[in-house]
């Protein structure tokens, strides 16, 4: 008799569940980051035209400045533009007379990732960290469209340029005088050792002229630094921390506008790239403050896309002068920089109540102290990643002994295997008997890796947001530590998983998760495991940053080495008559899967994916021999 395939036992049924759920989540992420179809967008553009890519326009529309200003700001119509240049020992700014915006901001420690260019955080079409407010003649004015004078403080020289050093400070005026006694100020601060500034900003006897409040504004995001825009889509978001609680406007999909507002004590509005940072933090907050957040997302070349946010934070104006003090951090997100402005909690470290602690409290310090020592970063991983192991090996010590058991015990499941080869439900009861006699949960290799489930997240968060690690060279082809270690690409995308380019740091570390699996895989029914998982872990994390990568390939190769040496070289192996003698204790999982399977049998049912019992079977209707 043709013996019938048995169908898999209850520890294969879980580890395919478990790749199933990562396939999915990961599906997920890549389907709400990832650019709708050519139709889709195109009905989008159909809707709305104004979202037409800025990267791809080439002139503004040439309109009259004073057509929407009223008769209290005609007059002061930008019909020209001139440009107040501000360095510092970390950056240059470009200040616009145009009310007093932002035109430029240059980071000097910092290049874009083709290192052609430096990294200008100010779209070039922007004009950044504005004013808003409603005119009394029932206009709506954009202060960039008004003529600001520009003074430097304390020096009546002309120059449109200064050098601020160190601990040393140079302080700008942008001013709009709309009548006698009446004027907008802003007192625009620089610091030569720090990439914020302090701003002043004053309304004086304005009431006759404005209506009740202005917003202090920023419009258009920040400016895309690295090659997948995609990617650097993902990680983009606005958020406002109100009342002690971070809240976050992500423009994630094409459809309507993304827009949302809040009221409280306001700590600061933010808006994140993927390294880098605008944060508009109001020094003397009233409880009831008002900000409002908006979001876009816009397709761009190549099945790219890109996100655009806006903040505001509304201030009320009150008869005669009013003042009001912010700070603006621009910058890159050093986790210790951030700390000095209390903006720490503007990195993504992962789920803040459960994977952000772990990498903010524990992997950052330990990363940095590293580092302290190792100026390479690839080294400091290396290292980092030797010292996690150590630290998890608790954890992979008892999933090693769970699969050394397993190994001992297969013979005896084969046993059993071949002895009820058509009774499923008998198969199954005597394996768990026997897991039972020697002590064996089935599913003790399993929880251990879910344990370190948090941790590893934790690190992924650590090391794909870790601006100091970007474009970071380590060896070989390995030429950024921060994006993918391409070393070959092919002309079409894999269904699904919309991957075209291949790491070779992915390919190593599939081949050693592959030579882990042959060594713990000893089950023939589970053979297909040992395939699966390197195959679909390669095409998977060929998408990642080569530093995590590259954490993830010494840790394997160090957990082969940790399971040679425990099943081949360690002292007081064990043998089965060694695991029949040990102290039995039955797990819950144990208790709970014999006490199913009980009930099942006397029911003449079975568990779900196992077939009825052999005698509950429906009989076949054969036909009668003539």
């Amino acid at each position: 008799m043709t013996q019938q395939a048995q169908p898999m036992d209850k520890r294969s049924i879980f580890g395919f569940v478990l790749i199933g759920i990562i396939i999915t989540a990961w599906m997920m992420y890549q389907s709400i980051t990832t650019r709708p179809t050519e139709e889709s967008a195109s009905k989008q553009a159909k809707k709305d035209t104004k979202q037409v890519s800025p990267e791809q326009a080439k002139q503004p529309v040439v309109k009259d400045p004073s057509s929407d200003l009223g008769k209290h700001f005609s007059p002061f119509a930008a019909n020209s533009e001139r440009f107040f240049t501000v360095e510092t020992d970390l950056y240059i700014a470009k200040i616009s007379s145009k009310g007093g915006t932002i035109a430029s901001w240059k980071l000097k420690n910092y290049d874009k990732w083709d290192k052609k260019s430096k990294v200008d955080l100010i779209k070039p079409y922007a004009r950044e960290f504005g004013l808003e407010f409603s005119s009394t003649d029932g206009n709506k004015i954009d202060a960039k469209t008004l003529t600001f004078e520009l003074t430097p403080a304390k020096t009546t020289e002309k120059s449109n340029y200064t050098r601020v050093y160190g601990k040393n400070s140079f302080t700008l005026y942008a001013r709009l005088s709309v009548a006698p006694g009446s004027e907008i100020v802003k007192a625009i601060t620089f610091h030569g050792d720090a990439y914020s500034l302090d701003a002043d900003i004053a309304f004086n006897n304005m009431e006759s002229y404005i209506v009740r409040s202005y917003d202090v504004t920023w419009n258009r995001g920040l400016q895309y630094q690295e090659e997948n825009s995609v990617n650097e889509s993902g990680t983009g978001v606005a958020m406002v921390s109100l009342n002690g609680s971070i809240n976050e406007l992500n423009a994630d999909n094409f459809s309507d506008e993304h827009k949302t507002n809040f009221t409280g004590k306001v700590d600061y509005l933010a808006v994140r790239n993927k390294y880098f940072l605008a944060a508009i933090q109001p020094v003397n907050a009233s409880g009831d403050a008002t900000v409002y957040l908006e979001g876009k997302l816009f397709g761009a070349p190549d099945k790219g896309s890109y996100e655009e946010y806006s903040l505001a934070y509304r201030v009320p104006v009150k008869p005669g002068k009013n003042s009001e003090k912010f700070t603006l951090y621009c910058g890159p997100q050093e986790y210790d920089r951030l700390s000095e402005y209390n903006l720490e909690s503007t990195i993504d470290l992962g789920w803040r109540w459960l994977v952000a602690p772990i990498g903010e409290y524990f992997m950052l310090p330990i990363f940095k102290f590293i580092h302290t020592f190792i100026p390479n970063y690839g080294i400091s991983i290396i290292i980092f990643s030797i010292l996690m192991k150590l630290l998890l090996s608790p954890l992979t010590a008892q999933q090693l002994k769970t699969t050394q058991k397993m190994q001992l015990l297969a013979p005896e499941l084969a046993k059993i295997r071949e002895k009820y080869a058509d009774d499923t439900v008998a198969q199954q009861q005597e394996s768990m008997k026997l897991y039972g006699e020697y002590g064996i949960n089935p599913a003790g290799g399993c929880f251990p890796m879910l344990l370190q489930m948090p941790i590893l997240y934790a690190l992924w968060a650590v090391l794909s947001s870790n601006v100091e690690i970007r474009n970071t060279y380590f060896f070989g082809w390995i030429d950024n530590l921060s994006v993918p270690d391409v070393i070959f690409q092919i002309p079409f995308q894999l269904p699904l998983v919309g991957i075209d380019k291949f790491s070779g740091l992915a390919f190593i570390m599939g081949a050693t998760l592959f030579i882990q699996q042959k060594m713990s895989v000893t089950d023939p029914r589970q053979k297909a495991m040992i395939y699966i998982m390197p195959i679909m872990f390669t095409v998977m994390f060929s998408s990642f940053p080569a530093g995590l990568n590259l954490y993830y390939l010494i840790f394997n190769l160090l957990g082969i080495i940790q399971q040679v040496y425990v099943t081949k070289y360690a002292k007081n192996r064990l043998t089965l008559a060694d695991l029949r003698n040990m102290p039995k204790k039955e797990s819950w999982l144990q208790k709970r899967l014999q006490m199913a399977q009980e009930i099942a049998a006397k029911q003449g049912k079975s568990l779900p994916g196992q077939p009825l019992p052999k005698s509950n079977q429906p009989k076949k209707n054969t036909p009668k021999k003539k």
